[in-house]
């Protein structure tokens, strides 16, 4: 655009304004303020503000002029949706959903009246409806998900179908069961959806079979830590209601023979073909690479090993193991430009088909069946909706790659599953693609001079060489950049040699194990696709070492938690810089800039002096020195989260003592009083030696330590020494659910009741009040669907808050 334009009343355009007569300025400035208090403004002063203020109207009323004009700002509405439904969910307690509902009528009525004469009144009206609709997407969600949590673990009978399975590493299958009957105790509030792991031997069961078996279940778990994954939260969505195992192996009840819909039928079939798919792959390739193969093809991952899978990691390259945008992308590339090719051998066919759209028609075909053997995984679903408007754009004469065609995707992933804004899938997918079909757009703009050697004549046969490996280093700098910032929310990691491990491996994702891997799908019913398999190996073990390889350089850099502010404004710049067409997006770099200048130069936000997991067997003393924990060997995938949110890298254990013969029995947890009294004075003892910077235990007794501002921690899970413990300790924490939630002596206890309400907890110690602390929980409340089961009673079959 040249310039700025107003709108007069009647909706027509002129020219542009006329500029400031700023010589009439100083005198009637003056008289306004003359009043012989206050000086008069110097002329000059006045002049150059103003003139100043003008230039910046002026040029952001043009800039959002050509913004409008390439249709820019359409680009903003899924931002707009996905903030509503990411405060909705945010939110402590569930907003009304009434509420949401007046609130979208009235703005959009308030929209409509504005009318399109009063674009300044209307703009602002637009984002908050998309706001408000993006909340009420949110809670529609929710209510349509009406998962069934369970409250508590429990030891039970469970009867039902098999509905998908999967294999592991270690040669166990995890069976997904839609629960037909408990028994032995009947939960009044039994899950729908139970996925149970059983051991490997024998043949594993079928779909559709019917099995039962003593299992341990349990609900999902919470965060970790304040702000980090909550399991419980994607599995609401995913409508899993508990997890756990079998002991032993079930008995099989035999074949499914009641009545199914027909979207049960159909999805059964699906699955029941993805597990043959899955192990016939793994048949012809064994080990990792099988399961690297069966994992790119039908999303079925669980039977890579934990070395692989973590070398993949610190490389940089799990993103090649989901089938996501990358997958897709490459499935329907490879068959939209071979399609096209073969259609342009014949130019009697060229000339009178429309072999463009024959062949994005084929490249539809080839994502769709893709995207149903699957699993119908969320990436998965992202990323066909993605290039299914893609490649729709084609028949329609449009560009398939464009920001209109990634806006409208996301439209419609957060119109049907709003909860996908909050997963680290959709924001890093988003993220990469938006970055990269900017960069895109930008690369489209050159022109061949501008190309290096392009003015040279004998280095013209080099520069298809040099675009493809430029694109391919761009594209990995562009998408290792583009997602750095939502691995460090949500991984608090960065792979700092990803952009060298992608540049060596997607050459061969690209050119031999994806093409290869297409190829053995097609041929695989006609029983010949044993060489695209072995060839589709080879690539991968060219793949895996080079992920061992840049993993051995240890270049997986922690990070840590950033603060909520730094994240949600990085991310707004990010925005800017990528959708933006005119030069508003500088103020993208602009606002990033200042942002991580205001981050360094505030103090960081302290570590906790301790943290506690849900259950209250598990805790943390930070230190200078690392992390102390009440367990000789913690839950690995606990303990890493903590070191990379908090960031320590030592994990110190706990100094273990013998104990006494009269307390070394198998039935510790009901002690009579004798042992009761023998505990109270060894525990006691234990206290005066007590460290300040580990935990000193006594194997499935307690553990205590000492803090330096003097705090006393002392953890035990035997009900009958929690009093005890409240009389010696200034923080008591048990797993044990206890009916009282306060120490008589003031200290302040933590057990599995309190737990389970609030989540896992963080502390901070005053230094000057061993009894005074800070505490920051998980949860609030508990009255979101995902973790009111937190709060649930089964005594009383209500729920308590």
């Amino acid at each position: 655009m040249s310039g700025a334009r107003d709108i007069d009343k009647t909706g027509m355009r002129t020219s542009a304004p006329r500029p400031i007569d700023f010589d009439l300025l100083p005198a009637a400035i003056g008289r306004e303020r003359d009043d012989g208090i206050h000086p008069a403004p110097r002329a000059g002063n006045w002049r150059a503000f103003h003139g100043l203020i003008a230039k910046w109207r002026l040029a952001v009323h043009a800039a959002m002029e050509e913004e409008g004009a390439f249709g820019h700002l359409f680009y903003w509405a899924p931002v707009f949706l996905g903030a509503g439904a990411g405060a909705w969910f945010a939110s402590p307690t569930t907003p009304s959903q009434t509420y949401l509902i007046v609130l979208v009528g009235m703005l959009s009525a308030a929209w409509l009246i504005a009318g399109p004469s009063r674009l300044k009144l209307r703009a602002p009206i637009a984002v908050l409806v998309l706001i408000a609709t993006g909340a009420l997407l949110a809670a529609w969600e929710t209510q349509r998900a009406g998962t069934i949590i369970l409250d508590s673990s429990v030891t039970t009978t469970v009867t039902g179908m098999v509905t998908e399975r999967e294999a592991d590493a270690n040669g166990r299958w995890r069976y997904t069961i839609q629960v037909a009957a408990t028994e032995n105790p009947v939960l009044e509030r039994a899950p729908d959806i139970v996925k149970l792991t059983a051991l490997g031997k024998g043949e594993p069961f079928a779909l559709a079979e019917i099995i039962e078996g003593r299992a341990r279940l349990s609900p999902p778990s919470g965060p970790a830590l304040v702000g980090l994954n909550d399991f419980a939260f994607s599995a609401h969505f995913e409508g899993t209601g508990a997890i756990g195992f079998f002991y032993g192996r079930p008995l099989t009840l035999g074949m499914w023979d009641g009545d199914t819909d027909v979207a049960e039928s159909v999805t059964g079939r699906l699955n029941a073909l993805r597990g043959r798919i899955s192990e016939h792959i793994r048949s012809v390739l064994p080990g990792d690479t099988g399961a690297f193969a069966a994992s790119m093809v039908t999303d079925d991952r669980r039977a890579m090993s934990r070395q692989t899978a973590e070398a993949l990691r610190l490389a940089g390259l799990t993103h090649i193991i989901a089938i996501s945008g990358l997958n897709m992308a490459l499935a329907a590339g490879i068959f939209f430009v071979g399609i096209r090719a073969l259609l342009s051998l014949n130019q009697e066919v060229t000339h009178r088909y429309p072999v463009k759209k024959i062949a994005a028609a084929g490249a539809l075909l080839t994502v769709t069946g893709y995207y149903l053997i699957s699993g119908f995984a969320v990436s998965a679903e992202r990323a066909y909706i993605m290039m299914a408007i893609m490649l729709t754009a084609v028949f329609f004469g449009r560009p398939s790659i464009s920001l209109r065609n990634v806006a409208l995707s996301a439209i419609v992933i957060l119109v049907l599953s709003p909860s996908a804004v909050m997963g680290p899938g959709f924001q890093m997918s988003y993220a990469a693609t938006l970055a990269l079909v900017a960069g895109y757009s930008l690369w489209q703009r050159r022109q061949a001079r501008d190309l290096p050697f392009a003015g040279i004549p004998f280095m013209k046969p080099a520069l298809p060489v040099w675009v493809f490996m430029s694109g391919v280093f761009m594209t990995s700098l562009i998408g290792g950049f583009s997602t750095a910032l939502f691995s460090i929310e949500h991984f608090h990691r960065i792979a700092t040699w990803g952009l060298p491990a992608n540049l060596l491996a997607m050459p061969i994702i690209s050119f031999i194990v994806m093409p290869a891997g297409l190829l053995a799908l097609i041929l695989m019913p006609l029983g010949l696709d044993w060489l695209p398999l072995q060839i589709m190996g080879l690539g991968l073990d060219l793949v895996i070492a080079i992920a061992k390889w840049i993993a051995s350089f240890e270049g997986d850099a922690i990070v840590g938690r950033i603060p909520g502010w730094l994240f949600v404004g990085l991310t707004i710049a990010f925005l800017i810089l990528a959708i933006m067409r005119s030069k508003l997006r500088y103020a993208g770099a602009g606002l990033a800039i200042t942002l991580m200048l205001l981050y360094l130069a505030l103090p960081a936000r302290p570590k906790p002096d301790l943290v506690i997991y849900e259950d209250g067997t598990l805790a943390g003393l930070l230190s200078d020195k690392g992390i102390a924990t009440t367990r000789t060997r913690p839950t690995a995938f606990i303990l890493e989260q903590w070191q990379r949110a908090l960031p320590v890298d030592q994990h110190m254990q706990p100094v273990m003592k013998a104990v006494p013969g009269d307390l070394a029995r198998k039935e510790r947890w009901r002690l009579d009083p004798e042992q009761l009294a023998s505990a109270r004075k060894l525990m006691k003892a234990d206290l005066v030696k007590a460290s300040s910077d580990r935990f000193t235990c006594r194997n499935g007794l307690w553990c205590i330590a000492r803090v330096k501002s003097g705090a006393v921690i002392l953890q035990t899970d035997i009900s009958g020494l929690v009093g005890s413990a409240c009389d010696m300790a200034d923080i008591v924490i048990t797993g044990a659910r206890l009916k009282w939630t306060e120490c008589r002596s003031g200290a302040k206890i933590f057990s599995g009741t309190s737990l389970r309400r609030t989540g896992s907890v963080e502390i901070w110690f005053d230094p000057a009040n061993s009894r005074k602390i800070r505490v920051i929980s998980a949860f609030g409340i508990g009255d979101r669907s995902w973790y009111s089961h937190r709060v649930y009673d089964w005594r009383s079959g209500q729920y308590v808050y």
